[in-house]
């Protein structure tokens, strides 16, 4: 009994009253409380069991210890995502990882798939680092999000996420602050922008929100940059932690992020992270060369890579056929270029437009789900429009004496784009043709 008999809060009874609420405080809930019983019951009886996809190559090991619990996000669509972690990911090189990189995928639309039984690694985290422990995917799980670091994730992703690591946290005893992004515990090797080992490898789920999966804080400082272990990344230190006043200044100040065009403030390690030179990054020079990324050191020079160079990640073909796609207008989304692909960060904003094979027109900003996007969508990557031509005002009102340069896009009928200069007889466009402009063209 707190209260004395009159009622009144006895001092001695504050002591009893604080320690009471102290433990319950300390004491995770089994479940989270936003959920029933049986509506996790529910999500796990719909868990869409895809181990039956895992490469047969892959060497399933117990994991000895679980301490945490690694969220990504998987930079691909919902198909490309669930090939790659069961599977592998293919190099042009010819090289093949076995799969077996994450334990769980989580679509867009909240659908969740089991990747690998829980109980085995998962080779997901690749170099990393956490509380002085290298290789974190020896004790730890790894759940894929789908979708970019530069998108929000969607409210589905997140009831589904905070019933699975309710139950995950359940399983082995873990607590809010084990979930950590994998950004947080990737490191680097030195390289031409930081002179050790340092933060800032992956960009992955550095758009992930804490409290909107239904966890309390995460670790308010960074335990191997505080140490002195790593270098600090400014611009995801400032996403993730207050400022540290014990850990060690940065020595270059937070980046821009969100473009995938080099620029004196944007760099291609901004921009790409760890796989800056990679042979799947390929560099778009303003001279219209292509370089897969293993080659700039060797032909440029890191500190020598020309401003506007445009950066294009996930890329799985060869450089030529790259430049060629780079070099026409209509780009076309497939199994290997998703709207990441052709536009970057660009893919969501308004001057970036979809063709659907359906006759529908969407700006990048109206898309809510990336993995609906049919194949064989068109794009138009810095374009305004539509402009309609009339019979009083035609092309050449509209775009002037450029109305016949291939940058000038008509849309002739849904399926069917072209360039200016592939119409023979202008007299003869069908009703209703609209136009596009980029938007450098004033």
């Amino acid at each position: 009994m707190i209260f004395s008999a009159t009622g009144k809060f006895t001092p001695g009874r504050w002591v009893g009253f604080l320690l009471i609420f102290f433990c319950l405080q300390a004491v995770k809930p089994a479940l989270s409380e936003g959920y029933s019983q049986s509506q996790y019951q529910r999500f796990q009886g719909r868990l869409i069991d895809h181990r039956s996809r895992l490469n047969p190559k892959f060497k399933k090991k117990r994991r000895q210890t679980t301490q945490y619990i690694i969220v990504h996000t998987s930079e691909l669509g919902l198909d490309a995502t669930l090939r790659v972690v069961s599977g592998g990911k293919q190099f042009q090189s010819g090289y093949k990882t076995p799969g077996g990189h994450a334990h769980y995928v989580i679509a867009r639309n909240g659908r969740t798939y089991r990747i690998l039984d829980k109980r085995y690694r998962a080779d997901h985290a690749g170099r990393s680092m956490w509380k002085g422990r290298t290789d974190i995917s020896d004790v730890s799980l790894g759940i894929e999000l789908v979708g970019y670091h530069t998108a929000p994730i969607t409210k589905s992703q997140y009831r589904s996420l905070e019933m699975l690591l309710g139950i995950l946290e359940k399983a082995y005893g873990l607590n809010d602050q084990a979930v950590l992004t994998h950004s947080q515990v990737a490191y680097g090797r030195p390289n031409p922008w930081f002179r050790k080992n340092h933060r800032g490898r992956k960009r992955c789920a550095k758009n992930f929100n804490r409290t909107k999966a239904g966890l309390g804080p995460g670790v308010p400082y960074d335990p191997d940059v505080r140490a002195g272990r790593l270098m600090a990344d400014p611009t995801l230190a400032s996403v993730f932690y207050a400022p540290d006043l014990k850990a060690p200044l940065p020595l270059t100040p937070p980046r821009k992020y969100g473009s995938n065009i080099i620029s004196t403030t944007n760099s291609a390690w901004s921009i790409a992270g760890g796989d800056y030179d990679k042979n799947t990054t390929a560099y778009l020079l303003p001279d219209g060369r292509i370089l897969p990324g293993n080659r700039i050191n060797k032909i440029i020079g890191w500190t020598h890579l020309p401003l506007n160079t445009k950066v294009l990640l996930n890329q799985d073909m060869e450089p030529a056929v790259i430049q060629i796609l780079a070099r026409t207008p209509v780009k076309i989304i497939s199994r290997n270029m998703t709207a990441w692909s052709h536009a970057g960060a660009a893919y969501r904003k308004d001057s970036t437009l979809y063709f659907l094979p359906s006759g529908r027109v969407y700006p990048g900003s109206k898309i809510l789900d990336w993995d609906d996007l049919p194949l064989k969508t068109r794009m138009l990557v810095g374009y305004r429009g539509p402009f309609s031509i009339t019979p009083t005002q035609t092309a050449y009102k509209i775009a002037g004496q450029k109305y016949k340069a291939p940058e000038i896009i008509y849309y002739v009928a849904p399926g069917i784009l072209t360039t200016g200069d592939k119409i023979i007889d202008f007299n003869d466009l069908p009703k209703g043709v609209q136009m596009y402009l980029p938007l450098a063209l004033k």
